[in-house]
């Protein structure tokens, strides 16, 4: 098994963070992403390097999910299977001087136990399975996807997922994330923090009926959230619904919680507007 499509960048000067992110944003369908593109996103120069936290930022500000895998090898092989490349993170030297090192896993041989990878400058590299787990224990066996907002991991678990998710739309790529919440609903038609989360995109990007029928969505599945029925009737009360909107945020307030002072200022400001002639 070998994505034989995924190009290579070479990794030169303590560039393998931008080289395998310029390889994976390429396979995701970014094709303008070089090495010279990303570097200013993710090489921090003090440390001749980039930590995962820029890896999965840069990931996240070109519009693609960033999505960080169970540290076993068999999630990565998995994935790979599915037609996705993975990002691991090792360490090519001592653990009290630790030499860092991204490379890119885009294939594997079950019989011989070996990854095909893409790695420093070798475009095609081999290596046994006990070999990448040595070097890649030191990081937590650490690894990450780059995918297109419509599309999920194969080994995709729902907290995860909506993690992800929600980190890509506070990255502000609310289109992406938006086609993101549809794909993780599509699978999960229930889960609360998708309906919210694309309740509160919609609403970002000026669709209130497609918000309205999200939080519509979230309330039905989840009749004791509080915070389901609150934005719903925000947003009924903008689309000048405003008697449903009252019998809603009235419903709000009956759960109580957290969230009663927040959804106590809904209300009142739903029966103010109702008074004003």
């Amino acid at each position: 098994m070998e994505l034989t499509q995924v190009p290579f960048h070479r990794q030169d000067d303590f560039l393998c963070g931008p080289a395998s992110l310029a390889m994976v944003f390429n396979a995701a369908g970014i094709s303008s992403a070089t090495v010279e593109s990303l570097t200013p996103m993710v090489y921090l120069p003090g440390r001749q390097g980039s930590l995962q936290a820029e890896m999965l930022g840069a990931t996240r500000r070109v519009g693609l999910v960033a999505y960080p895998l169970a540290p076993r090898l068999e999630d990565v092989l998995r994935e790979v299977a599915a037609g996705t490349p993975v990002v691991v993170l090792l360490n090519l030297a001592l653990k009290l001087i630790p030499v860092w090192h991204y490379a890119v896993i885009v294939g594997y041989d079950l019989e011989k136990r070996e990854v095909i990878v893409r790695s420093a400058k070798r475009e095609r590299d081999e290596w046994s399975f006990s070999f990448l787990e040595y070097f890649w224990q030191e990081s937590g066996y650490w690894s990450m996807l780059a995918l297109p907002p419509g599309r999920l991991p194969a080994t995709a678990r729902e907290p995860d997922v909506v993690t992800a998710v929600a980190a890509l739309e506070q990255a502000g790529r609310l289109a992406e994330a938006r086609e993101a919440y549809r794909a993780l609903l599509a699978r999960w038609p229930e889960s609360l923090i998708g309906l919210i989360g694309l309740g509160n995109v919609e609403y970002a990007l000026k669709d209130l009926a497609a918000a309205e029928q999200a939080f519509r969505r979230a309330s039905e599945a989840h009749p004791q959230s509080a915070i389901a029925f609150n934005n719903r009737a925000h947003v009924l009360a903008i689309l000048g619904r405003l008697a449903d909107a009252e019998a809603v945020a009235r419903t709000a307030v009956s759960l109580g919680g957290p969230s009663l002072p927040e959804t106590r200022k809904t209300l009142e400001a739903i029966l103010a507007q109702r008074k004003q002639p």
